[in-house]
């Protein structure tokens, strides 16, 4: 899948589209950000609820393409600035992050059903 692809999963609004031509290869759910440093796959999208600059930050260093925001976060400014600068896509949604990462897994056919 390609990060634009995102934009067409149900209940996921585009907030900032990065390099929408970029692969997705995986997925990785947290909050924490120094375990995404140093466990999130290249090449995949975060879910998170951490909606802040530090995200973008994070998610360059680890390669990530893509954030999904959950639980309807609100984006501030400086995060989408700083996303447009480095070419991350963010996404938000008011689903949790489990059924964000479900339908992200089905989206990448690592399971049959997109809703938890």
């Amino acid at each position: 899948m390609v990060v634009q692809d995102l934009a067409q999963l149900e209940g996921f609004t585009t907030q900032c589209m990065g390099n929408g031509s970029q692969q997705i290869q995986d997925a990785y759910t947290g909050d924490l950000l120094s375990d995404v440093m140093g466990n999130a796959p290249a090449e995949s999208v975060l879910i998170t609820i951490q909606a802040h600059k530090n995200t973008v930050a994070v998610a360059s260093l680890a390669g990530i393409r893509a954030l999904v925001i959950c639980n309807n976060r609100s984006i501030p400014s400086d995060m989408l600035q700083a996303a447009e600068d480095e070419e991350i896509a963010i996404f938000t949604t008011a689903e949790t992050q489990f059924e964000a990462s479900c339908r992200i897994a089905a989206a990448l056919g690592r399971i049959n059903a997109g809703k938890a």
